[in-house]
């Protein structure tokens, strides 16, 4: 993989990155872009968190794929977070692969591609590299922060490592740690990718090739948890698949195979193999808690100024209901202010990146209410929609 076009800063110059795993690393290159204007008092700054194989790209054109950004249904002029009022930021994660500072790059000592030598890091190692892109872009305190899924992970290290830099916080269908089922999910995607012969032992860029494989397989397998059976079924049910017969073979005779096929054949050619190694590890080692003796309203005492908002999903299967309101019990146990919905919906864990009227009006109330809180000005229409 090589750094795509977009923003890129360079940071952890003078000081080292230090990672939870003891590891250091300098420089660190960050992939990033931004919508709208940071005004004169800095209080219209939101950041937005990506989820485990997303990036930057959340209101622009993909380069790679050339498809609209993830959330541009969301993030724009005029739309639920408005980049004529908002200054948005979304940076690529630390391990990933479009920019920022990974498996792909090249080892200053080496010169060489890291490969599985690059240090093992954690949810919080990648929210440190969002503080320092942050602090580099002039923001001292972020009006919001927003993610799904490991953004979400993301928003809560922020709640926990830097809560004088928030004013609001939202957290959509997400947990506080991995239960084994969620591990166990990780683990054979891992595996899929390691015993794929093109690995190489993660040296596969020295030979120019790359798992592709083992990476699709990972991919289907995880896109699968992202979905739910009501979803699946209303969509593909056992339909064929351009036949009007099965073929008593193993070529996709149902649309569902098919569809799989395509989604994990389309994302090796965005992403990297290694990076889905170490991002997917970052994730399962996520255990705010266990930082904190245990109990996660300790981790979540200094934020009790932040306001939170928290939604889950009836259908979401991977992270359910129940996790997302083990973090709504610790913020109300911690004394933070924080709102929660469960939203009706059929499409599984992915329904914060659909259409999804019920979310869309929560959040739209919410990043209202934090942008007059945070002193933005909002028109005598504004006022009276919230």
């Amino acid at each position: 993989m090589t750094p795509t076009a977009g923003k890129t800063a360079t940071l952890f110059t003078d000081k080292p990155l230090e990672l939870d795993g003891g590891a250091v690393l300098s420089p660190v290159t960050v992939g990033y872009e931004t919508y709208g204007t940071l005004n004169d008092a800095g209080t219209n700054a939101v950041l937005i968190c990506h989820a485990l194989t997303g990036d930057q790209y959340v209101a622009s054109t993909h380069p790679i794929t050339g498809k609209p950004g993830w959330w541009e249904r969301l993030v724009g002029p005029g739309k639920l977070i408005d980049t004529d009022r908002y200054f948005v930021v979304c940076s690529n994660v630390l391990g990933s692969c479009l920019g920022t500072t990974g498996p792909w790059q090249d080892n200053p000592e080496t010169g060489k591609p890291w490969g599985t030598s690059f240090p093992v890091i954690t949810v919080r190692d990648m929210v440190r590299v969002q503080a320092g892109l942050v602090a580099h872009l002039g923001i001292d305190k972020l009006m919001m922060i927003i993610g799904g899924s490991m953004g979400g992970m993301q928003v809560q290290e922020w709640l926990t490592t830097y809560p004088e830099k928030l004013h609001s916080a939202v957290m959509l269908a997400t947990a506080p740690r991995h239960t084994a089922q969620n591990i166990a999910f990780h683990e054979v995607g891992r595996q899929a990718i390691m015993a794929d012969p093109d690995w190489r032992d993660g040296r596969y860029y020295d030979h120019d090739v790359k798992p592709a494989k083992g990476l699709s397989v990972a991919r289907m397998t995880a896109h699968i948890t992202y979905l739910s059976e009501d979803a699946l079924t209303a969509k593909f049910g056992r339909n064929l698949q351009n036949r009007e017969e099965v073929t008593f073979g193993f070529e996709a005779d149902f649309q569902v195979e098919s569809y799989l096929r395509h989604q994990g054949s389309s994302f090796v050619d965005r992403f990297d193999a290694n990076s889905y190694l170490y991002i997917t590890r970052a994730m399962d080692y996520l255990d705010i808690a266990a930082r904190h003796g245990g109990r996660l309203a300790d981790a979540f005492k200094a934020a009790a100024h932040v306001r939170c908002c928290v939604i889950s999903f009836t259908s979401d299967w991977l992270y359910p209901t129940v996790e997302n309101k083990s973090i709504v019990h610790a913020l109300n146990a911690a004394g933070v202010p924080v709102s929660f919905a469960e939203i009706e919906s059929p499409f599984g864990h992915d329904a914060f990146l659909l259409d999804v009227p019920e979310m869309d009006h929560m959040l739209t109330g919410f990043v209202k209410a934090a942008a007059k809180t945070n002193g933005l000005t909002v028109s005598e229409q504004e006022a009276d929609d919230a």
